[in-house]
């Protein structure tokens, strides 16, 4: 799996869980959604990506 598969499948997973949860528990849960999609954007606008750095070094690393 490349990192931009891992990517778009822990923000996919991200936004689902937390619409389920959302509806389900809290309205809350509904800020995880927008937090997930302001990361989207202004990694698009910027190259800049959060979740990128954390993949890499949890998945990605050298041996």
């Amino acid at each position: 799996m490349t990192l931009e598969n891992c990517i778009r499948l822990l923000a996919g997973t991200l936004v689902l869980v937390s619409l389920s949860l959302g509806y389900l528990v809290s309205q809350y849960w509904l800020l995880v959604t927008a937090f997930v999609g302001f990361n989207l954007a202004q990694s698009s606008l910027t190259g800049f990506c959060p979740a990128e750095k954390v993949i890499v070094g949890l998945f990605f690393r050298k041996k």
